[in-house]
């Protein structure tokens, strides 16, 4: 059975900084490709960072880019989103997802956490 789990979310001031962490198991961890996405209030979802297998590929929606950095240690099973200077528009649950592709489509996850809660204050 395939579990997702993050953490790390919270509460932070806008230009503050969290760190999001999130451990997949039940799967072939280095043979899959992880991405975070994220939901804020009233929008839809959308991908803002993807990572391969290797690690040697990453992406990253427009408005992350510079702030944003998706990390992976494949001996620890776990992916990491390290999200500085922050804005109130960053608000949103995130979740982290497990797929075969690397990217930032959705459908390609067949596997997803509950998600972690980050609130930036303005």
């Amino acid at each position: 059975q395939v579990q997702v789990v993050e953490s790390g979310g919270g509460l932070v001031q806008a230009g503050g900084s969290l760190r999001l962490s999130c451990t997949a198991s039940g799967l072939t961890f280095d043979k899959y490709a992880m991405a975070w996405f994220r939901q804020g209030p009233g929008k839809e979802r959308e991908g803002v960072s993807s990572i391969s297998w290797s690690g040697g590929f990453k992406m990253y929606t427009d408005s992350v880019k510079g702030r944003f950095t998706i990390s992976r240690d494949n001996s620890a099973k776990s992916i990491y989103l390290q999200m500085n200077s922050l804005k109130p528009e960053d608000t949103a649950m995130y979740y982290c997802a497990a797929g075969r592709e690397y990217g930032l489509v959705a459908g390609t996850y067949p596997y997803w956490g509950q998600g972690t809660q980050v609130t930036v204050s303005s």
